[in-house]
């Protein structure tokens, strides 16, 4: 009898530990790569390092090469591939553009789509991933990434509901049984009784939303929620450039940043929230109104991590951990890529696109194109075709992507 128990106790053990966590993080970047200190992306670097998120999740990107300088340098050192969404800009502040982005662990997740969403104020981004698990019924996680209005006022409490309501309104398109939903950003809220907070928490929602640690109150200056602020990182931005650029100051008192979770994660047996995993990645607690590296907030974060926090961004990250109970498939490594480009990437005419045709499926048989604010243009099926060449003359100048459902490449051309 005790043989058969310890055999059953070893199987359960092996099948606890083969299970994988899907690990996150939200991050207000603050106007990267272009705030100061120069070279944040190596700072970034030693952050991840500590963490390794699977899904990084950001805002206030203000270029594409911002999102190359964090794919290609910071996020080296993981032990996955990693690859990144579109970088589609945003066009409601020509003077001070910032985008949110994703990036994402490509042996766990596989970006399918995504769409930007208009609001009053800001564009939010909506990004379909799913599970590289081996079920034939996929795992699906709808992500959206937001950078609601700041300050206080009554002004900017309805932007920031009208904010939302786009995102509640898109919840409703979300058709799919079982659909997992993350909504993730920097919302500038001060408490909990904000409308814009109590939107995301509906309970009419056509998808329920959680606050994963349930903590309600007045969050601003008060020290019963000091483990949970994020903003700001700093009692004086002096050093760190002037005005705007600077960032904020006055030290951790907000809760500014948030990761919201459907319902469906708490009791899930596919995918399910790992309780007291999310933190407010780098707050030891008691360090109210003080630098996040204040000697004195000392805790399970050490002076050093603190040290890059303080010097990347005037906010903190925000983290949670999420369970896998399904096995991973296992991908073989590809020889070449599935697309590519034939032909220059600048044209009047037309764009030639090469076909691996052994990596065809059901999945990546159409290619699609968005234009350079992330707009479907137009869609191109393969048919099985090696080669294929796309008329480009119907398209207005610009810079164009090509993608495909199935992988997660992305091939990019200007029309002239």
């Amino acid at each position: 009898m005790k043989k058969k128990l310890l055999f059953l106790f070893l199987i359960l053990s092996v099948s606890v530990f083969s299970q994988e966590t899907l690990n996150t993080m939200f991050y207000n970047v603050f106007k990267f790569p272009n705030s100061l200190p120069q070279n944040r992306q190596l700072i970034l670097k030693d952050i991840l390092d500590e963490y390794r998120p699977d899904l990084f999740m950001i805002c206030e990107l203000a270029t594409e090469n911002g999102a190359n300088l964090i794919l290609n340098t910071s996020l080296q050192n993981q032990s996955d591939k990693f690859a990144r969404a579109l970088f589609v800009a945003d066009t409601t502040d020509l003077a001070d553009p910032l985008q949110t982005m994703v990036f994402y662990n490509t042996r766990k997740l596989t970006l399918v789509n995504q769409q930007k969403i208009p609001t009053v104020y800001r564009d939010i981004n909506q990004y379909s991933f799913q599970l590289n698990t081996a079920s034939n019924d996929p795992i699906r996680l709808e992500v959206f990434v937001a950078h609601l209005k700041s300050s206080t006022g009554p002004a900017n409490r309805q932007i920031r509901l009208e904010m939302v309501q786009e995102v509640t309104k898109s919840l409703k398109k979300l058709t799919q049984p079982n659909t997992y939903v993350l909504f993730a950003g920097d919302f500038n809220l001060y408490n909990s009784s904000e409308p814009a907070y109590q939107e995301i928490l509906n309970p009419s929602n056509a998808i329920l939303m959680v606050d994963p640690i349930n903590a309600p109150g007045n969050w601003q200056d008060n020290a019963n929620f000091s483990s949970i602020h994020t903003q700001s990182t700093r009692v004086s931005n002096v050093g760190f450039g002037s005005g705007a650029n600077a960032g904020g100051s006055g030290g951790l008192d907000d809760r500014f940043d948030f990761i919201m979770m459907s319902e469906n994660f708490k009791n899930s047996s596919r995918l399910s929230y790992v309780n007291d995993s999310y933190k407010a990645f780098g707050n030891n607690g008691g360090c109210l109104n003080k630098d996040v590296k204040d000697p004195n907030c000392t805790g399970v974060y050490s002076l050093t991590l603190r040290n890059n926090l303080y010097n990347m961004s005037d906010h903190l990250p925000v983290v949670m951990q999420f369970q896998i109970h399904e096995k991973l498939s296992v991908k073989s490594v590809e020889s070449k890529p599935f697309i590519w480009l034939k032909s220059p990437n600048v044209t009047n005419e037309k764009i030639e696109i090469g076909i691996d045709k052994t990596q065809l499926n059901s999945e990546n048989n159409m290619l699609f194109i968005y234009n350079s604010v992330g707009q479907f243009v137009k869609s191109v099926q393969i048919n099985n075709q090696s080669s294929i060449t796309i008329n480009c003359q119907g398209l207005t100048s610009g810079v164009y992507y090509i993608k495909n459902k199935g992988t997660n490449e992305v091939l990019k051309f200007i029309k002239k």
